[in-house]
C-alpha cells in the first residue's frame, strides 16, 4: 500500500459496496493513519426486545468488528478477514444513530490487531472490543 491515506469518501465507497454495510447505514466520518470514525443509522429492525427497545448485541458486535477491521485501511487499502474477536457490552443501546471509533493496536505482516468502541448520540460507551485480522497481502 502506498503512503497515501484514502479519504473518508473513498473508504465509504469501499465499505458500502457490501449490502450489509448499506443496510447498517454506514457513513465514514474520518480516516486517519491507523484510525477511523464512522456512524450507523439506527433502524427499527435492530430492536431485540420490543418492550425495552434496546438494540440487539449482534449489531454492536458487527460495528466493533467492521470498525476495527477498517481502522486498518490506511495500511491495507481494503477490508480484511477477521481471525478472532471479542466484544464487551457496557450498556444497552437505545434507539438512535451510533458512532464507532477504531484504531490499530499492532500492524503485522500476516496478522494485525485493532480495537473499536461504539457510542450513542450522547457519547456514552455502549460496546468495545478487539480483533485479530489477516492483513497478509492477497495472493495473486
Amino acid at each position: 500500500m502506498s503512503d497515501k491515506i484514502l479519504t473518508a469518501e473513498e473508504v465509504e465507497a469501499l465499505i458500502t459496496r457490501g449490502p450489509f454495510h448499506q443496510w447498517l447505514g454506514l457513513r465514514v466520518k474520518k480516516v486517519e493513519a491507523d484510525a477511523i470514525e464512522l456512524t450507523a443509522t439506527w433502524r427499527e429492525e435492530w430492536v431485540v426486545n420490543p418492550d425495552r427497545r434496546y438494540t440487539h448485541g449482534g449489531i454492536l458486535a458487527a460495528l466493533v468488528d467492521l470498525t476495527a477491521d477498517w481502522a486498518l485501511v490506511s495500511r491495507t487499502g481494503r477490508g480484511v478477514p477477521t481471525v478472532d474477536m471479542r466484544v464487551d457490552y457496557h450498556r444497552p443501546a437505545m434507539p438512535g444513530d451510533l458512532t464507532a471509533r477504531g484504531k490499530v493496536v499492532k500492524f503485522g505482516g500476516q496478522f494485525s490487531v485493532a480495537e473499536a468502541s461504539v457510542f450513542d448520540a450522547e457519547g456514552k460507551l455502549l460496546a468495545s472490543g478487539r480483533g485479530v485480522y489477516l492483513t497478509a497481502p492477497p495472493k495473486a
